[in-house]
């Protein structure tokens, strides 16, 4: 979930969908191989072949050298999905070019030297294939690209050699979580190849309920196959989590809605709260808006919410570096200032 807040198709359970292509060059070494000569030449090639473009959709775009961030600034990029942690901690030169609506990131000199990723919300994988292959065809235009009649595009890791592409969506999933009918799921999906992670993909704990469901394997199937596989699995999950919602609410109704308008009063009265029971409280407040128990409320403001109060967009907000225990304090009154105001 990015600074895009927008609401998307079957936004009720899919939060976002992404497509990324890793791309390499020919005729250069793999990132972890280059020198700074070289990594400097691929930022400003990339640089040239995308800000030359004239195409509408891909304009108004900002290009970020990842040597003059801080880390608050770097691990910022991350919260909201634009840069993977890995670039935030590369100690080569690197960069990235975002747009400025936040749906389009290409990140240069990463463990590829180009991660094309399009982000948008809901369930709009197809829209984001699109404007990915888009900006692939502008690229490959002007630069050659390493590629093997045999094996397709070639790439630093085995796993994304073929098509290079990763294509995941973000599910919300708390009543398959309540029931325990999850590990059903998580079982079936890693037979199907399938990855399922937290919200910030490879090394990440699940919180607050969000899940990370992409493709394993780009090799032998082609893009269409590979996007045809994550909709059909997501559409079949989307399904599950919201009958289990709705029996679980016809249940216990009473019990069902006190935990929701709990949680509620909790987030928007509450003085201290730590990142992971917020997380907590809002996965109940969103689940309480999905079932039309809260009304006072949007998606729209929880996933702005869900956003400003991680760490690093928290201190950025604030203008300075805070420690844990105020940040939790600071967290609080932004959510509670955030609640006000969307009721006014």
């Amino acid at each position: 979930m990015n600074g895009n807040v927008n609401i998307g198709p079957e936004c009720d359970v899919i939060s976002t969908s992404r497509v990324r292509l890793a791309r390499n060059f020919n005729e250069y070494p793999f990132p972890s191989k280059m020198d700074n000569k070289q990594a400097e030449e691929i930022i400003n090639k990339v640089k040239d072949a995308i800000f030359n473009c004239e195409d509408e959709e891909i304009g108004n775009l900002l290009f970020v050298n990842m040597e003059n961030l801080g880390d608050v600034d770097k691990q910022m990029l991350v919260e909201k999905h634009l840069i993977s942690p890995e670039l935030a901690a590369s100690k080569r030169k690197c960069a990235t070019i975002i747009s400025r609506n936040e749906n389009i990131s290409i990140m240069i000199n990463e463990e590829d030297h180009l991660r094309i990723q399009v982000l948008f919300p809901g369930m709009q994988i197809d829209k984001a294939q699109r404007l990915c292959g888009k900006i692939d065809d502008i690229l490959d235009s002007k630069i050659e690209f390493a590629f093997s009649n045999t094996y397709g595009y070639l790439t630093c890791c085995p796993t994304n050699v073929g098509t290079g592409i990763r294509v995941s969506v973000m599910l919300h999933l708390p009543a398959l979580v309540m029931t325990g009918y999850i590990r059903n799921i998580l079982e079936a999906c890693s037979k199907l190849n399938i990855a399922v992670r937290g919200m910030y993909g490879e090394h990440s704990e699940v919180t607050g309920n969000m899940f990370q469901m992409s493709n394993q394997v780009t090799l032998g199937q082609t893009e269409e196959e590979i996007i045809s596989s994550i909709k059909n699995i997501s559409s079949q999950i989307v399904e599950q989590e919201r009958l289990l919602r709705n029996e679980l609410y016809k249940q216990n109704t009473i019990k069902f809605e006190d935990r929701i308008y709990r949680s509620y009063g909790i987030l928007a009265n509450a003085r201290v709260l730590s990142t992971e029971e917020s997380l907590k409280l809002i996965s109940d407040v969103r689940l309480g808006i999905d079932l039309g128990i809260i009304k006072d409320i949007s998606n729209d403001i929880l996933n702005d919410i869900l956003i400003s109060i991680q760490p690093a967009c928290l201190q950025k907000l604030l203008g300075r570096p805070i420690e844990p225990e105020e940040r939790d304090i600071k967290r609080a009154e932004l959510i509670r200032t955030k609640i006000d105001n969307s009721k006014n």
